[in-house]
This record gives structure tokens, sequence and C-alpha cells, in this order.
């Protein structure tokens, strides 16, 4: 991948790079490269990004090239005003709050320079808002009343650095291009790169496991794709791939969404895309939509505070409430009657606005029908877990591991005809990424529960019947949809 650092002809202390090639402003503009689709990463250090300057056109251009630029637009825009104090997560606040609790006064600047700040105690919290505000160069000033919050970001440019700061900017600079030519030599057949985000500390609950990692990877390299396994801290890489796969447990209020949101906005290629994540995560959203598209679902009801007193007389009993941001069966509960439905709701309205109520269907199994490209790659059963009626039972204690019901994998061919039909009528309703439909089976009929944006790929399970085939047709599916990205 092609790598151009724009600068003005004045701004010339940072030095020279290997495989990075320096360009002014107004040359980058004039002289477009007809070559460089896709496989260009431009870091802007123009002096000033404001609104119709130089900074922000080679930045909004590059875009319109196919090309890579850091800052993009975007974050350009969530820099030039209040909009970045409005995007701190919440474990970014607390994290805020850790770095500088130390500190005696009640103000605080902190320069993050390529991903690193001066003092190594800093290197978190520069890490994840480098991460968060994707720009070379940062500045964020914080302020301190009852607790310590961020007042002020932006993006600065080479001239704004002080002279004291100059070498180790150098430095961050030098570190940070060279993790761009890859530590690991690609080999020539590898005709793109593909991020595998992954969380190792997820254990039992994550949607692969080690050995099915693996298997991605290996089934990449037989496509012609370099995969490489990288997790939340390295999200200020993205810019160095051509795709992404999210192999971590997806939400809207979370990092997972906010590293799919970037990459798309990159050109690249992502599995789960943004909007899978926010139709597939809200369970609210998927009631409404199963219903619309006349796709069979257990009878389902949207509670609100001004119904719930109302429905409670109304509703079948036992039933089945859900969060709307529910997964892994947690955050779904059975309510056995009124004062049991009214007190779960209480705790729901905690969170939410609204909330999921659904008949309970008591089954053995759900068939999860794994679906891509619209059409049904493997069919399991998911047993619920012994003496429980979901498939996972969560224990009381937050560290004790969830118990599982046992898995059977069959040929789809096998599978219920009608299941796997409503099942992919399902998941097109979402998009054409990977998808797990779940479905129970009452008296001859099947009724899709939900839609996961994110479904589980373990070697043993759902490989159980195609193997190496399962991860071969995704990677070929990855392929495919990079290089229409090329054409």
């Amino acid at each position: 991948m092609k790598t151009i650092l724009v600068a003005e002809s004045g701004d010339d202390w940072l030095g020279e790079f290997d495989g990075v090639q320096t360009v002014d402003p107004r040359d980058y503009l004039a002289s477009p490269d007809p070559k460089s689709r896709g496989r260009t990463r431009v870091f802007n250090l123009s002096r000033s990004y404001a609104y119709q300057s130089m900074g922000y056109y080679v930045s909004l251009l590059a875009e319109a090239r196919g090309e890579r630029p850091m800052p993009d637009v975007t974050t350009i825009q969530d820099l030039s005003g209040s909009s970045a104090v409005r995007l701190i997560p919440q474990h970014l606040e607390e994290l805020i709050e850790n770095s500088f609790k130390g500190l005696t006064g009640d103000e605080f600047v902190l320069s993050v320079y390529f991903g690193q700040n001066l003092a190594k105690k800093y290197d978190r919290l520069a890490r994840e808002l480098f991460n968060l505000f994707q720009a070379p160069l940062l500045q964020f000033k914080f302020a301190r009343r009852s607790k310590w919050r961020l007042r002020r970001a932006s993006a600065i440019s080479l001239g704004a650095v002080p002279l004291n700061h100059r070498d180790f900017v150098a430095e961050a600079a030098a570190k940070h291009f060279a993790r761009g030519v890859s530590s690991r030599p690609k080999r020539k057949s590898m005709r793109y790169d593909m991020a595998i985000l992954h969380n190792p500390d997820e254990g039992d609950l994550a949607p692969s496991d080690e050995a099915a990692l693996k298997k991605l990877v290996k089934a990449a390299a037989a496509e012609g794709i370099n995969a490489e396994l990288i997790t939340r801290s390295d999200s200020g890489r993205l810019l160095e791939f051509d795709a992404l796969f999210i192999r971590e447990t997806t939400a809207v209020n979370h990092h997972t969404y906010r590293i799919a949101r970037r990459a798309e906005a990159a050109g690249m290629v992502v599995i789960d895309d943004p909007v899978s994540i926010l139709r597939c995560t809200n369970k609210v959203y998927l009631a409404e939509l199963m219903t619309r598209a006349k796709v069979p679902t257990p009878q389902t009801t949207i509670v609100h505070r001004r119904n719930a007193d109302e429905l409670a007389k109304t509703l079948s009993y036992p039933c089945v409430l859900k969060r709307p941001d529910s997964a892994f069966s947690q955050g779904v509960v059975k309510a056995a009657n009124a004062d049991e439905l009214q007190a779960r709701l209480a705790e729901f309205f905690e969170d939410s606005e609204l909330v999921i109520a659904q008949a309970y269907m008591r089954t053995d199994f759900d068939w999860r029908i794994g679906v891509m490209d619209g059409r049904a790659m493997f069919a399991c059963k998911y047993h619920m877990a012994r003496g429980h009626w979901q498939i996972a039972k969560h224990g009381t204690d937050v560290k004790s591991k969830p118990k599982f019901g046992k898995c059977e994998t069959f040929p789809v061919e096998t599978a219920p005809r009608k299941a796997v039909a409503v099942a992919v009528k399902a998941a097109n309703l979402i998009g054409n990424g990977l998808y797990g439909v779940d479905v129970k089976e009452v008296d001859g009929h099947f009724y899709v529960i939900e839609v996961n944006d994110n479904p589980n790929l373990d070697s043993g399970i759902e490989d159980a019947v195609l193997r190496e085939e399962l991860y071969r047709r995704i990677m070929e599916s990855f392929a495919r949809r990079i290089e229409a990205t090329k054409s």
C-alpha cells in the first residue's frame, strides 16, 4: 500500500521515511494518481483543516479518489466544534478520570502524536484517543469540576508542534510508518490485506474460538488475502487493510460499531457492516421489520411505560421479555405472571424506553441457520442448556462461566426446508453480510426469533459439516467484494 505524507514545503523538520512520499498540498490537489484507488494512505498534515481550506480539500479529494486520508472529512468535522466532546464513550470517561486523578491543577492539555504522548503514563489514554479521533497530530484540553472531562479536541499542524516536542514527534511518526510496512513480509501471492478484529478476553462468549480464527487466516491466504488478527488497541492501523472482519461481539454503543463505521468510511469491505450492527443488535427494530415483511415470529409486543399496565392484563403467561440490545441469552428473562412482568419491566425501563415482550415457545432446541450473500451455509441445532429454557445459562456470579446446551450440525440440504427459507428471507431484510438466524419449530411451523449480525463460527460446531470449506466460502466472498471495490 502506498503512503503519502501531505505537508507544506516549509514544514520539513519531520524528515523523510522509508516508503513514504512527501507532497505539498497544492501538488497533491493538482496531480491525482489514477492508479492509487484504494491502495493509498494519505497522512494530511496541512497547516489548516478549516472548512474549504487547503487541508480540508486534501482530505475531501482523497476520499473522492478512493484513497484513505487521515484525518478524513468526518473526523475534521468532529474536531471543528463541540462534537468531539459528545463522542467520548463511557469507558473513555473513566480512563480520563483515572489518568488525571493525581493532578493538582484543574486544567490539563494532552498532546497525542501518531497515537503517542511524551509521558509514558498517558500511553493508554493517548492510544484510545487516537483510535477515536484518527488524525496524526492531536491536542486535547481537559478541565475538572466534579470530575475530569474533555472540553476541546483539535487536530494540529506541524507548525503548531512545540520545538521541544519535535524530536519525539519525528520518532513517533517513524514508528507509525514502520508499522504500515508490515513487520512480516507479505507473500507475493497475496493480493489484499484483511484485519480480523477479535477480543481474547471474551472467552467462551467470543464469536469464534482460537482454532476457528486460525482457520480463517489460513482460508484467507488461500484466496490471496493476508489476514491479521487485531484487537481494539490496533484500530489506529485500520488504514493498512483492505477489509475488516469483526469476530468480536458487536453493539451500537461500542467500539466495534465505531471501528466498523470508520472502516466503511475508508472504503474498506466490512463484515459486520455498521448498518447490519444497527439493525441486528436492536430487538425493537427487528420486531418491527419482521412484522412489516410478514416473516413469522412469536407474537410480539413493544412495551413502553404507557402501555405496560394494560398489557399486563392481556398478555399470555409465561412470556419472554428482551432488552433491545440483548445477546447470548443475557438481557432475556421469562415472566411467569403479571407481578413478575411488572418487576422485570421496571428493571428494563431503567436502561431503555422500549422493551420487547414475546409469547413463550417451549422447544428443546433452536435452529441456527448461517446465511451469507443471500444463501444458507450451515444449519445447527442449539439445544437448551440442561435444566434451563435458553441455550445459554448464565450464573448469578459475574465471574462464573455460562453453561451451554449441546450443538448438532447438519448439511443445509437435510435441514427443514421451511426453516432455511424463512431464515434466508429474514437475513436478506438486513443485508448481504454474514448472519445467524435463530428459528423455532413448533408443530411443524417455523418462527424467526432473531437475526444475529455476528454469528458464531467455532471449530467443531458450525464447521462440523463443511469443515475448511466454510471458511473458504467466507473468504471467497471477501475477495470478490474487495475486487469489486478496486474495479
